[in-house]
């Protein structure tokens, strides 16, 4: 059987690492949901500042999870969800090597004491 590589690792951490904040994901999720979307019309529904949102815009866009469109004086943010591909793909990855293990393991169990 052969093996795939493994999605680029800096691009699954910047994922990640974007993601492991719970304001980040409520801004991405409006983004998802609202698109384009200014970030003051995100700060509007959030608890946070429209620079604090803009600082969580600015996080998502390193890690390529939006991207920016000029639109006169603002900026329109949009999802750019093909960035969520290596990091699916790492967990997909992931979770078939820990079942592959678990079932190793199972028969193992099934085959009683050596």
């Amino acid at each position: 059987m052969s093996r795939r590589p493994a999605p680029a690792e800096a691009e699954v951490d910047a994922v990640f690492g974007a993601l492991a904040d719970g304001t980040r994901r409520a801004v991405l999720r409006a983004v998802v949901d609202r698109g384009p979307v200014t970030a003051t019309a995100i700060a509007a529904d959030l608890p946070v500042s429209r620079q604090a949102v803009a600082k969580h815009l600015a996080v998502l866009g390193d890690a390529g999870l939006v991207r920016s469109v000029r639109a006169g004086r603002e900026s329109r943010y949009e999802a750019a969800p093909a960035a969520l591909a290596p990091a699916r793909e790492w967990m997909v990855l992931t979770d078939r090597a820990w079942h592959d293990r678990l079932d190793r393991l199972r028969r193992r169990a099934e085959q009683g004491p050596a």
